[in-house]
C-alpha cells in the first residue's frame, strides 16, 4: 500500500506560528523533503523533531521526485516543506504533487502561513480578486514583457523580489504601468517587519538611494477599467492624495506640484480642488 505526501507549511519568519498539527505531523512521518535541509533542520531542531531529510528544490527536482516517488510507492510517508510558508507555491513542489496524482498517491495539505495572503491583507489594497506572479524573471527583456502583458490587469498584483533587485523592478514597474498604488511588505511576521503603503513612483525614488534589506512582497492595484470612468477614477484618487499631502502642513502650491507628479493629473484642476477645499474649511 502506498504512503502518503504531506504538504506541511511552516513559518515565514515567526516560529510560533508553526501549527500543532503541522509539528505532529512532521513528527509522524518517514522522512522530510525539504527546499534546504539546513533551513529545515533549525526548524526540526527547534521543535525537538529528529527525522532524515532528503533535499527537494529547483536543480535536482526530476532526480529527488522520482526516488521520493519510489519510497512513497513502497509505502512510506513523506511530508514535503519549503523553506519558509506554503510548499508547491512558486516552488517545484507542485511538480511533486503532479506525480503523486498521476500514480494515484495520497496528498494532504496541513495548511500554514503564506506570505502572499499576509501581504495581501496588510495592504489595504483591493483582495476580493487578485493574481500572484511570483518572482519576474532576472533577464530584463523577459522581465519587461511579462509586465507588459499585465498592462490592463485590473486584479491587485502580487510578486515576490529579492533586496538586490528591488530597485531595478520598481523602476520597470513604473515605466511599463505608469504610477500606481503599492503597499511592499518586508521581512513579514519578523522583528523588523514592515508595510510600507505608497506610490510606484515614490518607491522607486526612495529605493533607488536606499539599500534595501529583507525579502520583500509587492502588492500593486490592477489598472483602472478602461473609458471614462477610468479618468474619474483618477481624478479622486489624485484629490485624496493631494488632501493627504495639505494635511501635512506643507504649501498648496508644494502640495499641487507633488501630487501632479505622483498621479500624472494636470497641476490646474488640482489647484482649482485646492482653492475649493480651502475655502471650505
Amino acid at each position: 500500500m502506498s504512503g502518503t505526501l504531506y504538504l506541511v507549511g511552516t513559518p515565514i519568519g515567526n516560529l510560533g506560528d508553526m501549527s500543532p498539527r503541522a509539528a505532529e505531523t512532521l513528527q509522524l512521518v518517514d522522512f522530510i523533503a525539504a527546499e534546504d535541509t539546513r533551513v529545515s533542520l533549525k526548524l526540526l531542531n527547534h521543535l525537538g523533531i529528529k527525522k532524515p531529510l532528503v533535499s527537494y528544490y529547483a536543480h535536482n527536482r526530476r532526480d529527488a521526485g522520482e526516488k521520493i516517488l519510489q519510497r512513497l510507492q513502497a509505502g512510506e510517508s513523506c511530508a514535503l516543506v519549503s523553506d519558509a510558508g506554503m510548499p508547491a507555491i512558486s516552488d517545484p513542489g507542485e511538480e511533486l504533487v503532479a506525480l503523486c496524482g498521476a500514480v494515484g498517491i495520497q496528498v494532504c495539505c496541513v495548511p500554514g502561513p503564506s506570505a502572499v495572503v499576509t501581504a495581501l491583507a496588510l495592504s489595504g489594497l483591493p483582495s476580493g480578486r487578485f493574481t500572484f506572479e511570483g518572482f519576474l524573471s532576472t533577464a530584463r527583456k523577459s522581465r519587461m514583457t511579462h509586465l507588459a502583458e499585465l498592462k490592463d490587469e485590473r486584479r491587485t498584483m502580487i510578486f515576490y523580489e529579492a533586496p538586490h533587485k528591488l530597485p531595478a523592478t520598481l523602476q520597470d514597474m513604473l515605466d511599463a504601468w505608469g504610477d500606481r498604488n503599492i503597499a511592499l511588505g518586508r521581512e513579514l511576521t519578523k522583528r523588523y517587519e514592515e508595510t510600507l503603503r505608497t506610490t510606484l513612483s515614490q518607491a522607486a525614488a526612495r529605493f533607488a538611494t536606499e539599500k534595501p534589506r529583507g525579502e520583500f512582497v509587492l502588492i500593486i492595484e490592477g489598472a483602472l477599467p478602461a473609458g471614462p470612468d477610468q479618468d474619474g477614477a483618477k481624478l479622486e484618487q489624485a484629490i485624496e492624495r493631494l488632501r493627504e499631502l495639505m494635511d501635512t502642513g506643507i504649501s498648496v502650491k508644494d502640495a499641487v506640484r507633488q501630487c501632479a507628479a505622483e498621479t500624472g493629473v494636470a497641476k490646474n484642476i488640482l489647484y482649482a480642488e485646492a482653492v475649493r477645499e480651502t475655502e471650505a474649511l
